[in-house]
């Protein structure tokens, strides 16, 4: 786990035990893009090369599917959580323009606690 990743999720414990509903959220969804990053792209193997198993395409086996995940960088998750800013405040700014001021807000708020982490 890098120190990026440490940090978020002692900031998520901390934001837990304070009651900070709004930090919360923001810090979840920031750890659930990077977790998503992190995910690669599962490889398609023909059925003609699979074992043959009761149900057509099926792999036999315990973890016969799984993957290793990828490790980012710091910067490629600084990269996530920018991108993750970035959409909240077009969002903040199309709801605003719609005249839901408290929701943009909302949203602006969330972008500066990620703003933190950049």
């Amino acid at each position: 786990m890098s120190a990026l990743q440490a940090q978020l999720k002692a900031d998520l414990t901390r934001a837990m035990r304070a009651g900070e509903r709004p930090t919360m959220s923001v810090l979840r969804t920031a750890l659930a893009a990077i977790a998503n990053a992190e995910a690669q792209a599962v490889p398609h193997t023909p059925a003609s090369q699979m074992n043959s198993t009761p149900i057509a395409g099926a792999t036999a086996g315990l973890g016969s599917t799984d993957i290793p995940r990828r490790t980012l960088t710091d910067d490629e998750m600084r990269e996530v959580i920018g991108a993750e800013r970035s959409e909240r405040l077009m969002v903040a700014d199309t709801l605003h323009e719609a005249g839901r001021g408290a929701d943009a807000q909302r949203l602006r708020d969330e972008a500066s606690v990620l703003e933190r982490y950049l």
